[in-house]
């Protein structure tokens, strides 16, 4: 005949059956992150186009945007002007110097041929120092006319430079974007008046996310930089979706716990901060988004 087993002795296989299925608990629990780029102006002046828009998707190096160069187009053209002006002057100094060149061979000349004549007699003193004082004079006005070129040399090259910084600051009147990624904020509009440094929006690429979660000391032993991790999060109906990732971070100092996050052991006095980087190709991680950290089990392809 069958025995047949008690009430007691059911309960006992049954419990033992969901234990024996029990899931391990998750090694960590923590929230996505993305590494977002604040976009600021190179330029100061009036925001004339600005096409960014939140959730939009844009392309690293595309001008989205445009801030007024009229200013800017004034002061070059005036800057240029100045600076042909002392062009200008320096080839006229070049020519003077030539003919002073010209007028000091000839006056060398005649210089030397009355020490000849002076030294037979044949020339006065007077005219000897008529003729060196001229070829001296002549060299004293070369050297002011060289040292009066350095000077215009000068400003034709820091023309050049004022050109050239004015130059730089028109390109940087065109706002380019950085990286490729999603735009997550924007903090301007068209018609805006901006100055250089201040945040126009923000951006990250969602591709890669990162996870930042905590674990208690005892599991400082598990973690290293590196390692493969697992990270698990709820896409609704009961499912759960799992997504490779690395251990990129591991915080050397120690934390209290973060209100929203719990650890293994819930609420630790103190807890450590880890990021694991994930890819996230289809987006299905979102900033903000709570997640599962496995760290020993090894990492699976989705």
């Amino acid at each position: 005949m069958r025995k047949r087993m008690s009430p007691s002795g059911v309960l006992l296989v049954v419990l033992a059956g969901l234990a024996c299925h029990k899931e391990k608990a998750p090694d960590a629990y923590g929230n996505v992150e993305a590494v977002d780029v604040v976009v600021g102006a190179e330029a100061g002046g009036r925001i004339e186009s600005f096409q960014v828009e939140e959730g939009q998707t844009l392309t690293a190096g595309a001008v989205v945007g445009t801030i007024e160069t009229t200013p800017l187009l004034l002061e070059k053209k005036q800057r240029a002007a100045q600076r042909a002006a002392a062009a200008s002057r320096l080839g006229e100094i070049a020519k003077r110097i030539d003919t002073l060149e010209v007028q000091r061979r000839i006056a060398a000349r005649a210089y030397e041929r009355t020490q000849r004549l002076h030294a037979q007699q044949a020339a006065t003193a007077q005219q000897l120092d008529q003729d060196e004082k001229a070829y001296k004079v002549l060299g004293e006005q070369i050297e002011t006319e060289r040292a009066q070129a350095a000077t215009v040399r000068h400003d034709v090259e820091a023309g050049d430079a004022r050109v050239a910084e004015i130059a730089d600051k028109i390109e940087k009147a065109s706002i380019r974007n950085p990286l490729g990624g999603t735009v997550l904020a924007t903090y301007a509009r068209a018609g805006e008046v901006t100055q250089p440094g201040q945040p126009l929006y923000r951006i990250a690429d969602l591709q890669t996310v990162e996870v930042r979660a905590y674990v208690a000391e005892t599991q400082l032993t598990s973690v290293r930089v590196g390692q493969a991790a697992r990270v698990s999060v709820d896409v609704g109906e009961g499912k759960r979706e799992v997504f490779s990732g690395t251990v990129t971070w591991v915080s050397a100092d120690a934390e209290f716990t973060p209100t929203p996050v719990q650890t293994r052991e819930e609420r630790a006095d103190l807890v450590y901060a880890l990021k694991i980087r994930v890819a996230n190709p289809n987006g299905v991680l979102k900033i903000g988004m709570p997640a599962d950290v496995d760290l020993q089990a090894q990492a699976a392809s989705r």
